[in-house]
């Protein structure tokens, strides 16, 4: 919107153009005129219109500035009562005994106002309030905490009560004000005077007693015994421990006095008749008097910041002296650095240095962190983060902690670093420790893959495997025994007492599950020490048969195992059984063989001796059939006394009583009586087989049974002979191997022995049907190789090409030596 006075200059300016216009656009109006006047006249027109112009103009701009300046002045007289109301305000919030904190959007602190030391006595920080953990119990801090929270997001006011460490109660108000969060803390009651100090304290009779008064004081109070040692603090004591960043040992509060201390205040309460004060020359750090008193078989105390003494504008700005921490972090192997408000640092330990390779002369110049960051990772010894810059702007927000944070660094050399922030009470800064989880998450990995492969190879096992913990509850398992004993696996997950798992047992098998249960539980929980491991069978009704063992662990705890043996116990019943009736048949086999070998000798005797009586022609002449005849009987004969002889010394050699006779033989007699007993076989119209015999010069003196040659030499002919052609010619050639062996080897060119019959050759009572003639006693070479295994020696037997069949005997040269050398 235009100024009225620059409206009535513009159309001052329009009506003068106006009127030149109009001039000379009517003919009417300029005719009176003469262009030259028209002419001349139009310059002086339009300055004059200038002119004008520029007058108003400054005219209205004076006005206006002398109008700026009354309202400019007006604003400053408001602004400063606006100020003096809001200091007026400030004052009266200081005045009353509560503290107001203020969250504004502007802000990223917030306003403290009021006196901090009604709600924490000897305190002068003022931001040291928002520390709620510090004092107030821990549900109420929290409690605190979260009600601060929903008022400053989704803005719920709210009205409670909580409980500080000393007991007292605190009116915490929280209240939406002009868009800003205001929270109003008020205690239950003003600081007071200690309640016993000078004239008025008095003795009392014992430290139990003492200890229901200082109870419920709400400054640093103690008891001590005769020794000089802390039997009791109270909460105000330990609060104001914490404030000084002491520790005790687990269980224990720190002491705020040293040992030469102690001793001086005990001589003095043992010299003093009275009650001992100590006045402002003995006084603690920020300015707290103490008090002494005697007790029955102690002493107590107690510390208070006199009312008079408190300059809280005096100390609000002074660094705490963390002088007192140097030698304990120096002490600790774990490595800890100390900033102040400013990010400077200001104690480290030798740990720390060596942790991260800092120099230390570069470090006692008090370097700021973010100049210790950026060294660090430069260095390449910080965390590989995307963003340093957004990385290092959240770490570097600690310094608002006001609790303990925990964060972990994995970094890049491998090691990995559990980092504690904590507030540095007191100071503003932070304490920093470094904890190396490195060896820790090694174990822990470790650990757990051991526990893994432990768990991988507990179920794999196909045994039942239970652990019983000393107090009768269930520690490991696996899923073989929910199988054996048809337990729910949810139920074995909760660690049940063995007597949980007797009565799931007694519904699963109602027969007989609780007597079984109800004596493994006798051997679980016996607790002699001498107790010895045990096993055992258990026969459940249902027929399954389970084996188990109770192992007694080193720390007390006892291991169970169960093995299913059902099947495994039915086959061993099976094969026994079956052994029992191998055994039996054996035995029935050679009464048999005995029985039946002597029992046909006798008649077999008779027969032989008819036949050759008959074939003599002393009872008279017989016919040529008759003849025949006779030689059949006589030639049967002998191959049934033969298989008798075969027979009755198997089981000699079966019963293990066989003996050898050895001796020194003639190879060449032998090979003659063999010839013989194999011609004896032949029937008298019979084509014999034609017998080659090749012996080497120069064989070793041998040494054997000679009986039991002929037989292994008879049977190798016979064998020959049962497989050839008749007519045809089996060759035996004897030659010597070295001068320790000599070898019998036989030789046909008959239809040769299958390989599936080879092997069978050597079994007893195996008779094969080959082409070829079927001769022999019906033992194979049963009766070959057990004697020459008697020997010492061993057969081979293998096909000749293009047909035939080669067997090779090789016996040591003197059995007498190689007997002995086996013995």
């Amino acid at each position: 919107m235009q100024p009225a006075g620059f409206r009535k200059l513009t159309g001052f300016v329009s009506v003068g153009v106006a009127g030149a216009a109009l001039l000379a656009a009517s003919p009417a109006l300029a005719a009176p005129f003469a262009a030259t006047a028209i002419s001349g006249a139009a310059p002086y027109t339009m300055a004059l219109g200038a002119a004008g112009f520029g007058l108003v103009a400054t005219l209205l701009a004076l006005k206006w500035r002398r109008e700026a300046e009354a309202a400019q002045l007006d604003a400053g007289e408001k602004l400063g009562a606006m100020r003096a109301a809001l200091d007026e305000f400030e004052g009266l919030l200081a005045g009353m005994p509560e503290v107001t904190i203020i969250w504004r959007d502007t802000g990223i602190e917030p306003s403290v106002i009021g006196p901090i030391n009604t709600l924490l006595p000897g305190e002068n920080r003022p931001h040291a309030v928002l520390e709620f953990r510090s004092w107030l119990e821990v549900e109420a801090a929290r409690a605190l905490a979260a009600r601060l929270t929903d008022l400053r997001i989704e803005g719920r006011v709210f009205e409670t009560s909580v409980t500080a460490r000393d007991g007292r109660i605190i009116r915490a108000t929280g209240r939406l004000v002009g868009g800003a969060a205001v929270v109003r803390l008020r205690p239950s009651g003003a600081n007071v005077e200690p309640p016993l100090k000078g004239a008025d304290l008095t003795r009392l009779p014992s430290p139990a007693e003492a200890q229901a008064i200082l109870a419920n004081l709400t400054i640093p109070a103690w008891l001590r015994d005769k020794d000089g040692l802390l039997i009791y603090t109270n909460a105000a004591y330990l609060h104001f421990t914490r404030t000084l960043g002491l520790k005790g040992e687990r269980g224990t509060a720190p002491d705020i006095f040293d040992a030469q201390t102690r001793e001086r205040h005990l001589k003095a309460i043992e010299d003093a008749a009275d009650t001992i004060a100590f006045t402002e020359e003995h006084a603690l750090a920020g300015g707290l008097e103490l008090v002494l008193f005697p007790l029955s078989g102690g002493s107590a105390g107690y510390c208070y910041l006199p009312v008079a003494r408190a300059k809280p504008a005096e100390t609000e700005n002074a660094e705490p002296d963390l002088g007192h921490l140097t030698t304990v972090i120096d002490a600790l192997a774990t490595p800890i650095a100390v900033f102040d408000k400013r990010q400077q640092l200001t104690h480290y330990n030798t740990a720390y240095a060596n942790f991260w390779g800092l120099d230390t002369a570069w470090l006692n110049t008090e370097p700021n962190e973010k100049a210790i960051l950026d060294k660090l990772r430069t260095q390449g010894a910080l965390p590989a983060e995307t963003d340093y810059r957004d990385w290092r702007g959240k770490h570097l927000m600690s310094y608002a902690l006001t609790a303990p944070r925990e964060v972990p660094w994995y970094l890049p050399d491998g090691r990995c670093a559990n980092v504690i922030a904590a507030p540095a009470t007191g100071t503003g800064g932070v304490i920093y420790v470094f904890e190396d989880m490195t060896e820790r998450l090694a174990l822990e990995t470790r650990h757990n893959a051991l526990m893994h492969v432990q768990r991988e190879t507990l179920n794999a096992l196909t045994e039942g495997v239970a652990v019983f913990g000393t107090n009768g509850r269930l520690k490991l398992h696996n899923p073989r025994l929910s199988m054996l004993w048809k337990l729910p696996m949810n139920t074995l997950g909760g660690h049940p007492h063995i007597d949980d798992i007797a009565r799931a047992c007694a519904e699963a098998f109602p027969e007989d599950g609780r007597r079984i249960w109800g004596d493994l539980k006798q051997r679980i929980i016996d607790l002699n020490p001498t107790r010895s491991d045990t096993k055992g069978r258990i026969t459940r009704a249902d027929g399954r048969l389970l084996d188990y063992a109770v192992v007694r662990l080193p720390d007390g705890q006892t291991m169970m195992t169960f093995v299913d043996v059902s099947e495994s116990a039915n086959y061993e019943r099976v094969l026994k059984e079956r052994n029992e009736a191998l055994i039996a048949a054996d035995r029935l086999k050679d009464t048999f063989v005995q029985n039946v070998s002597y029992e046909l000798r006798s008649p077999l005797t008779n027969i032989i001796g008819f036949a050759d009586l008959l074939a003599s022609g002393e009872v008279g002449p017989l016919s040529d059939k008759q003849r025949a005849y006779t030689d059949y009987i006589r030639a049967s004969s002998a191959n049934l006394g033969l298989l008798i002889d075969n027979i009755l010394d198997l089981a000699t050699v079966d019963a293990g009583i066989a003996q050898l006779n050895p001796e020194v033989l003639d190879i060449a007699t032998l090979i003659d009586k063999a010839r013989a007993g194999l011609d004896a076989t032949f029937t008298g119209g019979e084509e014999k087989v034609d017998l080659a015999v090749e012996i080497e010069d120069d064989l070793p003196t041998f040494v054997a049974d000679g009986t039991r040659i002929v037989q292994v030499l008879y049977n190798l002919l016979s064998n020959a002979a049962r497989f050839s052609d008749p007519g045809s010619q089996v060759r035996l050639k004897v030659s010597s191997r070295g001068n320790e062996r000599i070898a019998f080897a036989v030789e046909d060119d008959g239809v040769g022995i299958p390989e599936d019959v080879r092997n069978a050759m050597f079994q007893r009572f195996e008779g094969q049907s080959v082409e070829g003639r079927q001769r022999g006693a019906g033992l194979g070479l049963a009766i070959v190789k057990t004697f020459v295994n008697l020997h010492g020696g061993s057969v081979l037997i293998e096909g000749r090409q293009p047909r035939g069949t080669r067997v090779t005997v090789i016996i040591p040269s003197n059995t007498a030596l190689a007997q002995n050398a086996g013995e």
